[in-house]
């Protein structure tokens, strides 16, 4: 599926309507080959988004704002800042035929163009001044195309036209009967010829050319009934040569298969929508909300990886050494079986064979001549009073290990549920805070402040709070709450610390069971049908000692069976 020549016109005329005149407030760079804008238009925001991936390029509106996906702009990101933010749309238009879109803009440095060619595997996106390129999102050298370069401070070069098409608003029926005699493959598909054959006509709308027609898409292209093929394929066009636009999607089982700019016949469940933007972006999915953080996040989510892999070894060991004694029990063996043949020892004997115990093996004891026999029994000793102290040691550091595997379970979800930059970033921080982040400092990207919890305030009036990181869990509890509010958890997984404010009325179970939906949405089993949630008073919860921010320990609790349910879907 990809925007074909009629698609991308509809969205010409839709643009025309929304964001011409608009100003651009801001440019953002959503993803590697992701652009945004937010324009302000006929008193509303708008967010156009232009991706120039090569296996999916494309440009629409979305509903929701569109956020930074990079931690460093691209190239061609921070040239739209300087050439496009506080500019006005002027004019957008589109070259015939042709799958490409030019947005005119008089911005600050001047009037430019931002040309989008959404095409596969040569899809791009430029900026353009007085025809010359100020730079593109794929730079194209003479390597790869000799007529057609796409480099800064070259002449931009339009697409080259498309010859040997026939027009499918002037053609006749001899022409278009004459494009299925000129086939010499005979494995050609007949909507390969048409699509290839006609101006603007993509494979799906010659699929429903030949559907209607009563033709066969497998058939043979020279067993085709041209005539009906022709008659259908003109009715088809005619709305679109006018543009009269019947936009719609075919929809199964939830998921979008295909969009258009007339009704599908020949796939089940066509049905109209309002614009061509809502088609696309719900095909291709919006660039917003958690996913547009994905390719952010990646980096952290092997950081964490890396750090829990590294601490489970290190328990594992400490618990081994638990239960595996012997080691230091052939360094006391060993002392003592040198003082008890401390006299029969000669000068410059570097070990002693003997058997501590009847049904033991004997053990080899390595002696230094240099030293006394007295003195290599005490080092011996030394040794193992060294080992036996490290082992009082080990269930604190065993604690203290599984502490931090709790964290890091924490500070996953954490990430799972960031929704915007300063959590990813507080995430990064805590883990460059436990030094378990490699490379450069983490610094707060952009200067902003740090996230808050939600406020949350249901119908009664009754405030709740929802922490959804380590570092808001610390404020909910210990600086947003008192003794007697009421603390709920996601039983034993990481997740929110949700606090109801205790406002001296007697909190009802309605709001109970919305701050425990809001416990278990925001928790590691938030994809989770029934989630159990432990309920206490505030005065129950206390953090653990030396633990990292927002890790407690609690009790008198009570657990209840909840759905999960954000703040949205409660309201």
């Amino acid at each position: 599926m990809y925007l074909d020549a009629y698609t991308l016109s509809a969205l010409v005329d839709e643009l025309m309507d929304t964001v011409v005149g608009g100003k651009v407030q801001d440019t953002v760079s959503v993803d590697a080959t992701g652009l945004g804008m937010e324009i302000y238009a006929d008193h509303r925001r708008r967010y156009l988004y232009i991706s120039g991936d090569s296996n999916n390029p494309r440009l629409h509106l979305v509903e929701d704002k569109l956020r930074r996906g990079l931690t460093t702009p691209t190239q061609l990101g921070l040239l739209l800042r300087r050439y496009v933010e506080g500019g006005t749309i002027l004019h957008i238009s589109q070259p015939k035929w042709e799958r490409v879109m030019q947005i005119d803009i008089d911005g600050p440095e001047g009037e430019v163009a931002l040309i989008i060619e959404p095409m596969e595997r040569r899809s791009n996106i430029l900026l353009v001044q007085n025809g010359i390129i100020v730079d593109c999102m794929r730079r194209v050298g003479p390597e790869e195309n000799r007529y057609r370069l796409s480099l800064p401070a070259h002449q931009y070069v339009a697409p080259p036209p498309q010859k040997d098409k026939l027009d499918p608003h002037h053609m006749d029926q001899d022409q278009f009967k004459q494009l299925f005699k000129s086939v010499t493959d005979p494995k050609r598909k007949p909507q390969q010829v048409i699509a290839s054959g006609v101006l603007g006509v993509s494979p799906l709308l010659a699929r429903e050319a030949l559907f209607r027609a009563g033709q066969e898409v497998n058939r043979k292209a020279d067993a085709i009934d041209t005539d009906a093929v022709y008659e259908a394929l003109r009715a088809l066009i005619e709305p679109l040569e006018d543009r009269r636009w019947e936009i719609g999607i075919v929809e199964n089982d939830g998921v979008i298969e295909a969009f258009s700019v007339y009704p599908i016949e020949h796939l089940p469940n066509w049905q109209p929508i309002e614009s061509i933007s809502t088609g696309i972006a719900g095909y291709y999915g919006a660039p917003t909300g958690e996913e547009a953080y994905t390719a952010a996040k990646q980096p952290v989510f092997g950081a964490i990886t890396e750090a829990e892999g590294k601490l489970g070894a290190k328990l594992a060991s400490l618990q081994r050494s638990m239960v595996d004694d012997s080691d230091r029990e052939v360094l006391r063996q060993s002392g003592d079986l040198i003082l008890a043949y401390q006299y029969t020892l000669q000068p410059g004997q570097t070990e002693l064979k003997a058997q501590y115990d009847l049904d033991q093996p004997e053990l080899t004891i390595k002696l230094d001549p240099t030293v006394t026999p007295l003195e290599n029994a005490q080092r011996y000793f030394n040794r193992y009073t060294k080992a036996k102290k490290a082992l009082d040691d080990v269930p604190q550091l065993i604690r203290e290990t599984q502490n931090e595997l709790a964290y890091l379970g924490q500070l996953r979800v954490d990430l799972e549920l960031a929704s915007n930059w300063p959590e990813i970033d507080e995430v990064q921080q805590a883990l460059q805070s436990k030094g378990h982040w490699k490379g450069k400092n983490v610094k707060r990207i952009g200067g902003g402040g740090q996230s808050a919890p939600i406020r949350y305030v249901t119908k009664d009036g009754f405030v709740i709070w929802v922490g959804r990181n380590s570092r808001q869990n610390e404020m909910v509890s210990f600086k947003k709450a008192s003794g007697e509010d009421l603390w709920l958890h996601a039983r034993e997984v990481p997740g929110a610390h949700v606090v109801i404010k205790h406002d001296g009325r007697v909190i009802p179970d309605t709001v109970i069971d919305q701050a425990a939906a809001l416990a278990a949405y925001y928790s590691a089993r938030r994809r989770d049908g029934k989630v159990p949630v432990d309920v206490t008073r505030i005065k129950y919860v206390r953090k653990i000692k030396g633990a990292a921010p927002g890790m407690v320990t609690y009790r008198n609790e009570t657990t209840r069976i909840t759905t999960p349910r954000d703040e949205k879907s409660l309201t």
